[in-house]
């Protein structure tokens, strides 16, 4: 059985979107035997490998069955486990660190898979920037990755999405402890101030209605709710100049630049793996409309939406409900 220790994979000097890094690292686990079909599923925004953010599909039982699949979960650049601002030395540390594209995530990832001798990838499955990351797979390696998931996601972040997006980045280098990324302690008030502005898109406007004051007292009040939920989290998982350089990834990410000269259309019609998208009916920011139109324009694509109140989030394991079709969906499609 293969471990599922994290593992950090040392790519020597490496080329990205903004300059290049001397000696990248993607952070990934391994999950089930080498000699089973292998499934890449990489983390989104707010995740770590070891904060966990991936057992939710993964193990015995679950969607990402690993009695049956080699699972290699891999970590975003910037997202503090792979290359990120916050662990890179001089001269590329803090903000000072290069803009990354999903295009180099995956080259990093295919990178590592082929190190572990993986000739073939039976899937590739995301939520979120996860689900960009498995949209980016197939047009970038389209005979190397036979079918992909995408889970409330999309395969380029639309301007409403981009839009909402400058708020939590607005509110975070506004701050008086943020110090243009130059800050020698964590810029705590900056932090907080992202964590307050990101924390509404996440939810359907139903799930407000129907469970934030019902959740068995956990959060009997809003304030508790953005102090425990979102503030909490962040000030004590998350790097100020990681998160600002990972939302610059969501923010770039757009299949159509990578291989099709900015044909939207054309890029989601040469893509040859089997799709399965699953929206949330309710996701505010990862609309169930561009999956839609997306769908109508990829080639072997299955549609099932989400129907659940608990918007983007309904994704991302918040949700036992939501998990069980997930995983029922999935479970079909690799059958």
């Amino acid at each position: 059985m293969a471990g599922n220790a994290i593992q950090y994979y040392h790519h020597g000097r490496f080329a990205v979107a903004g300059g290049v890094l001397p000696d990248a690292v993607t952070a990934y686990q391994t999950y089930g035997e080498p000699s089973n079909p292998c499934i890449v599923f990489p983390t989104c925004y707010g995740a770590k490998l070891g904060l966990g953010s991936q057992l939710y599909l993964v193990g015995e039982d679950k969607a990402l069955d690993t009695r049956k699949y080699f699972v290699v979960t891999f970590a975003l650049f910037s997202n503090g486990e792979s290359s990120s601002p916050s662990n890179t030395p001089v001269p590329y540390n803090g903000p000072y660190f290069p803009a990354v594209s999903y295009e180099d995530n995956i080259r990093a990832q295919y990178a590592v898979l082929q190190d572990l001798g993986v000739k073939k990838v039976r899937c590739v499955v995301g939520f979120s920037m996860g689900g960009q990351q498995a949209y980016h797979w197939a047009t970038i390696y389209p005979d190397f990755v036979e079918r992909f998931v995408a889970i409330c996601s999309s395969a380029r972040t639309s301007p409403h999405n981009k839009c909402f997006l400058e708020g939590p980045k607005a509110a975070l280098k506004a701050s008086r402890d943020f110090h243009d990324g130059h800050y020698t302690s964590p810029p705590e008030v900056g932090v907080r101030a992202f964590a307050r502005a990101y924390s509404a898109w996440a939810y359907g406007q139903a799930w407000f209605r129907d469970h934030l004051y019902q959740m068995g007292g956990l959060y009997p009040t809003l304030e508790a709710f953005l102090k425990e939920g979102w503030e909490g989290r962040f000030v004590a998982n998350w790097d100020a100049n990681d998160m600002l350089t990972l939302l610059d990834t969501w923010q770039r990410g757009d299949i159509s630049i990578v291989r099709n000269g900015g044909d939207f259309t054309n890029a989601l019609r040469s893509i040859t793996a089997k799709a399965l998208i699953m929206p949330c009916k309710t996701d505010l920011y990862f609309c169930p409309e561009d999956s839609v139109n997306e769908v109508s324009m990829l080639r072997d694509a299955e549609l099932a939406v989400i129907d659940s109140v608990w918007g983007h989030a309904a994704g991302g394991g918040a949700n036992a409900a939501n998990v069980a079709f997930i995983t029922k969906k999935i479970t079909e499609f690799l059958a």
